[in-house]
């Protein structure tokens, strides 16, 4: 399996801009820039925020995945990728799971997601702080 993206950029770092398309479409020349990255409220997206997107999906699908496994299907997964930067680069991701997952305790959805905060594909490459918090709806 092999997965595209491409990036075009045009000008200096702080002045440019940029856009970024993925082949399956779903980004498709989506606007980057310095602004994007760095100040709030500007339109368009941003590497950090492409990866805590990456983060949180890749995430919830290894809870899905392990669920699963025991034959349980959740009404719904809900998680939310904080990632933290500093002047230094990126220094945690912090993952906060909502589930509705009907035939599972409290205490055996929070083993689970904890074994996922570690062992879902994009958290297997990071090399940053990585935590986790559960909030389980019955």
């Amino acid at each position: 399996m092999i997965r595209t993206a491409f990036a075009h950029w045009e000008g200096n770092l702080k002045e440019g801009n940029g856009l970024l398309t993925t082949k399956s479409g779903v980004l498709d020349n989506t606007a980057y820039s310095y602004t994007t990255r760095f100040e709030a409220g500007k339109q368009g997206t941003n590497p950090e925020e492409l990866l805590a997107a990456a983060h949180a999906g890749c995430f919830t699908m290894s809870v899905s995945a392990q669920l699963a496994k025991k034959g349980i299907k959740p009404s719904k997964l809900d998680t939310t990728a904080t990632l933290t930067m500093n002047d230094l680069g990126i220094v945690s991701i912090h993952l906060k799971i909502l589930g509705a997952v009907p035939g599972v305790s409290a205490e055996e959805f929070a083993t689970i997601t904890k074994d996922a905060e570690q062992n879902c594909f994009i958290s297997k490459v990071l090399n940053i702080p990585i935590s986790s918090e559960v909030h389980f709806e019955f």
